[in-house]
């Protein structure tokens, strides 16, 4: 036990950066694939500012996607000749931490292409660096969407977001950032369905500052303090769904501290729907909600009222039986997003 301990800390500091030298040639020479995408993901959720921070190879830079390719932007004709049967009805799906866009399609369904089949949209998949900050992520995604709607090879009709996870976080950020910065596809937009956010945070994380302490009260244990806190901007952000820069600046993203967010509503005109899980059994149920994200977290609701997020009522669902990833290849998550965006 004490022997894999020590394997463990001795990939802290210098023996994590060279075992990431290493790792970057090998993904770099290799074909792309699901299976070096989903490591490349994960990698990006823990470390992924600290890729960022050492101008790695290895950090994802955030792109819109369709088939596992980025989209070229730089006009409507290239777009268009990447998407050659794309229509006005425009649809973003924005995944969740430690994800990618390849990611979304689970137990043979994808709620993009559900939705295309069903009510027309045109799917664009997100991938993004989910270890960087939520509002860094979305200030990005803001003028990503800005670029998107001014090479959409047609009139946009309709814009609507379906983001799982932390993707609803960075959705909404990225709404708080184009109205700041008066970006066009603001006002195109017009529904956005909540999978699984953690819109007041997620327990596990808070675990994780919780272990931080403890771990740091015996000179024995300090040590270990080191891999608790390899954990990126981005899960950090999630102890309590921090989503603007002010929430996270000039703060120890590790020291123990009460929920301080300055509120950030729902954005304005925009149907706003939440999705919760609710797992039975295991451990995924005795930890609440749908194993990751607590149900009243998921639906918005908070003790402080200037906090709570107010969906209507008919906007709001809880499934049963459905962990976090579930709520990816759910059917009955595909039948309240149907009746919600057609």
């Amino acid at each position: 036990m004490y022997g894999s301990i020590r394997g463990v800390t001795r990939l802290v500091g210098a023996g994590l950066d060279r075992a990431l030298a290493e790792l970057g040639p090998l993904l770099g020479e290799s074909a792309p694939s699901a299976e070096r995408d989903a490591l490349l993901a994960a990698l990006n959720g823990v470390l992924g500012d600290y890729l960022e921070d050492t101008q790695s190879a290895l950090a994802i830079e955030m792109s819109v996607r369709r088939d596992g390719r980025a989209l070229p932007l730089e006009d409507a004709a290239a777009l268009g000749a990447a998407i050659p049967n794309a229509t006005g009805k425009l649809l973003l799906l924005a995944h969740g931490s430690s994800m990618n866009d390849r990611q979304w399609s689970r137990a043979g369904h994808d709620h993009g292409a559900a939705l295309a089949r069903d009510l027309g949209f045109t799917p664009v998949y997100l991938r993004y660096n989910s270890g960087r900050h939520v509002s860094t992520n979305g200030a990005e995604l803001a003028q990503l969407l800005e670029r998107v709607s001014a090479a959409w090879p047609v009139p946009i009709e309709r814009l609507a977001i379906v983001a799982h996870s932390m993707g609803g976080l960075v959705a909404r950020s990225a709404c708080h950032a184009a109205e700041r910065a008066g970006l066009a596809w603001r006002a195109r937009l017009d529904a956005i369905a909540f999978l699984g956010t953690p819109h007041h945070g997620a327990p596990l994380e808070r675990g994780g500052n919780w272990l931080d302490l403890l771990l740091g009260v015996s000179r024995y244990s300090a040590p270990f303090t080191r891999l608790a806190q390899i954990r990126s901007a981005g899960v950090t952000d999630l102890r309590f769904g921090y989503v603007l820069d002010e929430h996270w600046q000039g703060r120890d993203r590790f020291a123990l501290g009460a929920d301080e967010r300055r509120p950030l509503p729902l954005p304005e005109g925009v149907d706003c729907h939440a999705i919760a899980g609710q797992s039975e059994g295991g451990l995924a149920g005795a930890l609440g909600g749908d194993g990751l994200v607590p149900v009243e977290s998921a639906l918005g609701r908070h003790e402080r009222a200037e906090l709570t997020l107010g969906f209507p009522e008919a906007s709001q669902v809880v499934i049963a039986g459905v962990g976090h990833v579930e709520l990816l290849g759910s059917a009955a998550v595909h039948e309240a997003l149907r009746g919600w965006l057609k």
